[in-house]
């Protein structure tokens, strides 16, 4: 029996990390966000749709110049590339171990990644809802996607870090 979840958005989140620098890290959240999933039952592993997206122009580092700067053309180019999307193709265990591999669309450029997951188990809520939790890890190198911005101090430092480390908790519902 095919399994329809839906994500909580008031109970997850999206965050990645880049080094500014390279001494310290800025944090940034997606603020909209969507994922469908079908399952096999409650089976994960046996997952048949895995989508998920996230609109760009929800960025925030807590800096309204530093986002303005981030949706431009020097990195997301918001007005041509208005979101983020993974499609998972496979969802796996290992031991104790989860991963995730699917392809992942930045900038309009897809490539294929694998991310850690850390499955947090099904429960029902005090309103009879049936949830699933997830906490998904990753890192990524920006470049890769098209965002090559970047600027080097006086001294030669690099002002924004390669690698995006990316972190997401994620809480989805059943649906009837």
């Amino acid at each position: 029996m095919t399994t329809t979840w839906k994500i909580d958005p008031t109970h997850s989140e999206i965050q990645f990390k880049v080094k500014h620098l390279m001494i310290t890290t800025i944090t940034g959240y997606f603020h909209s966000f969507r994922l469908d999933l079908q399952t096999d039952d409650d089976d994960f592993t046996k997952a048949s749709k895995i989508v998920f997206s996230a609109d760009v122009d929800s960025i925030s580092t807590n800096n309204e110049q530093r986002d303005g700067h981030l949706k431009s053309v020097d990195f997301f180019d918001v007005e041509q590339h208005s979101s983020i999307t993974f499609k998972g193709s496979k969802y796996e265990q290992s031991g104790q171990d989860y991963m995730l591999h699917g392809d992942l669309t930045i900038k309009g450029i897809t490539k294929s990644i694998t991310v850690d997951v850390d499955y947090g188990g099904i429960v029902i809520d005090p309103y009879n809802q049936t949830k699933a939790g997830f906490s998904v890890m990753g890192k990524i190198s920006r470049k890769e996607f098209g965002l090559t911005w970047n600027g080097v101090t006086e001294t030669g430092n690099i002002v924004v870090s390669d690698e995006i480390k990316f972190s997401c908790e994620i809480q989805l519902i059943k649906e009837s």
